[in-house]
């Protein structure tokens, strides 16, 4: 406890790294006010009505930051900036020149690719943001807005997320950590006061023991997100003996380090993309009047309406897309060829195509543990409210996992800030 309240002082002490907490806590400031900005024309009972009635824009809602429940300026949040980044990761598997672009090129390679990302972000938004609106408009949740309304709604919210985007950004290069991660969990923790107010208005003594069994439900859910998310699989290597001029250098050992969950919270996001774009693409649509489009409409949303159905689809897709992303960022046969250009190897095995199938099967192993961890996660929402029938307590299975992801990765960056200042 002593080393705990040590380094806060130091936080609060150190001049550079006190004013790299200051510059996130004022954009985070900036943020919730553009947050409880909302764009003309929303009908807040129905809006309630209707998130209330659909948890996948409940789930949308996390990574808007908590912007789509109000319909705020910025109710898209990063998530066309998130969407592009995935994109790009996706398409240097496609295209050898990007792969080299963000591989082999050092910074000004990553900072060019980044920008790509940056470019594609705009006309991502524009689709979701008027598909969004298209949507809410069908639902009544936005009446009487005429075309030329429609139109500034959708740069308004656009506007909003480029803005995001920017902040997010900043966020990441004078303050400590990642600003598009930072903003997501701000929106998460900024909700936990509304349900909180839930919870205890609606409480009836009768439930005490769902409540208690929840509350250890949750810790468990808690402990268990934190346990995968910093586990992993210690390789071990070992360097060979080079003589040169007499001396002799090498010959130690270390490990490489193999996560569990590789891919982190992006299979998730991707899979909720995929789920989202069928309703979207239905709803641009249906501005051009054609017959089939409307029972189409109707038919997503009664699949997606369907609980055991929508569980069982999100769970398959963050499942398949671990394994796909996994497969994307993690390269069996690089890593060998590293290895054994600075002479390492692992014990046992032959450096090159051994070594690259035993870490191709290792990774196999260790993905379909954390696949089917991430995917339990995404569908904790829907079992816990079917086995409760409180809508209030659904953990949100995904916003544990950010959260925790993003106070983790907080701790280590300002450990590694006092670490750099001490010595």
């Amino acid at each position: 406890m002593q080393k705990f309240f040590h380094k806060l002082t130091l936080i609060f002490t150190e001049p550079a790294i006190r004013n790299r907490v200051l510059f996130v806590l004022g954009a985070l400031v900036v943020f919730r006010l553009l947050a409880s900005i909302p764009i003309p024309g929303v009908d807040e009972v129905v809006l309630q009505q209707f998130f209330s009635n659909n948890q996948f824009l409940g789930l949308l809602n996390i990574f808007s930051g908590g912007g789509l429940a109000n319909l705020s300026i910025v109710m898209l949040g990063v998530g066309p900036f998130i969407t592009a980044s995935i994109i790009m990761q996706l398409m240097t598997v496609m295209s050898p020149q990007l792969k080299s672009m963000y591989t082999e090129e050092g910074e000004a390679g990553r900072a060019k690719f980044t920008q790509y990302g940056r470019m594609l972000t705009l006309p991502l938004a524009i689709l979701q943001g008027f598909g969004f609106l298209s949507l809410l408009q069908s639902q009544g949740v936005i009446a009487g807005l005429s075309t030329f309304e429609f139109i500034v709604n959708v740069v308004l919210i656009v506007s909003g997320s480029i803005l995001l985007m920017w902040i997010g950004e900043l966020m990441t290069e004078y303050g400590i950590g990642n600003g598009m991660s930072i903003l997501i969990f701000a929106g998460i923790v900024a909700g936990l006061p509304a349900t909180a107010s839930q919870l205890f208005f609606s409480f009836n003594p009768s439930e005490l023991p769902l409540y208690i069994g929840f509350a250890f439900v949750a810790l468990a859910i808690i402990y268990a997100v934190i346990v995968m998310t910093e586990a992993e699989r210690p390789v071990p290597i070992t360097y060979a003996k080079q003589s040169r001029g007499g001396a002799t250098y090498g010959g130690s050992s270390s490990y490489l380090p193999l996560r569990l969950n590789q891919a982190g919270v992006i299979p998730i996001i991707f899979a909720l993309s995929i789920m989202l774009l069928p309703q979207m693409v239905l709803n641009i649509l249906t501005a051009f009047d054609i017959p089939w489009v409307a029972g189409a409409n109707e038919t997503v949303t009664a699949l997606l309406s369907n609980q055991l159905l929508y569980g069982s689809v999100y769970f398959l897709l963050v499942f398949l897309f671990t394994f796909f992303y996994t497969a994307v960022t993690f390269d069996p046969d690089a890593i060998a060829k590293n290895l054994q250009r600075n002479g390492a190897f692992i014990p046992g095995l032959r450096p090159g195509a051994h070594t690259s199938e035993y870490l191709g099967s290792l990774i196999t192993r260790l993905t379909l543990v954390g696949a089917s961890f991430l995917g339990l996660i995404a569908v904790v929402p829907t079992i816990m409210q079917a086995a409760t029938g409180i809508a209030a307590l659904a953990i949100g299975g995904t916003a544990v996992l950010i959260v925790v992801s993003v106070v983790l990765d907080l701790i280590r960056r300002v450990d590694a800030q006092l670490s750099l200042r001490e010595y």
